[in-house]
């Protein structure tokens, strides 16, 4: 399909793109700016980027989350229009510059949660496909017992984060296991198909750390 074509080809950009994939509480963001800070130590240009913050649609995206009046479909449009103009201004324009660009989230994030909810794989994958291709992307994977204790540390889970729009259950603690372990299941099936790094989430943070620094400084050194 040619709208898949585009995420399985090496962009020609001379920058590098790093992303990072997980389920909240996965502990990919505190890896992400661990990372980030050596870079940056080490002399690195980063540009950093993450899920649901384009200034053109992230505060129509919040208040709709807000109203709890967000369906599948909208959602994934949604989402989908906020990473086509972090891509196009941000990432695109910084490869182009040969800067390393790090995502927290990417289309991958779109692949998992949105068929998590019931939405054709084929579509979403259609809806991405201007997408261009991560020269690394990171999935840190955790079971979903152990995301849900990280995050009920600080936090109740969300509505949207719980799947509580899609009724899979009156109680949220129940509702956000069967539904963060449907994009746990998505995740692990994309792991071969778009050659995610699968990093084991579970191990004490330095050594994530160690191990992500080696592939990341691999793949900016290639």
């Amino acid at each position: 399909m040619r709208s898949r074509m585009r995420l399985h080809k090496k962009h020609e950009f001379p920058g590098k793109l790093l992303v990072v994939e997980g389920v909240d509480g996965s502990g990919k963001s505190t890896q992400l700016d661990l990372l980030r800070n050596w870079l940056e130590a080490k002399g690195q240009s980063v540009i950093f980027t993450e899920w649901n913050s384009s200034a053109l649609i992230s505060k129509t995206i919040r208040k709709a989350k807000t109203a709890n009046s967000l369906i599948p479909v909208t959602f994934s449009l949604l989402h989908a229009t906020d990473f086509a103009d972090r891509l196009e201004n941000i990432i695109i324009p910084a490869l182009k510059a040969g800067l390393t660009v790090l995502a927290d989230r990417y289309c991958y994030t779109a692949f998992a949660r949105d068929v998590a909810r019931g939405v054709d794989k084929d579509w979403v994958r259609s809806l991405y496909g201007f997408s261009i291709r991560p020269d690394g992307a990171f999935y840190f994977q955790v079971p979903v017992e152990v995301s849900l204790s990280r995050i009920a540390t600080s936090r109740r889970p969300g509505f949207y984060e719980s799947g509580m729009d899609m009724g899979i259950s009156n109680d949220p603690i129940e509702s956000f296991q069967i539904f963060q372990s449907r994009i746990i299941n998505e995740y692990d099936r994309m792991a071969e198909e778009f050659e995610f790094h699968v990093m084991p989430a579970e191990k004490p943070i330095h050594d994530q750390q160690v191990m992500f620094r080696k592939i990341a400084a691999d793949i900016l050194n290639s």
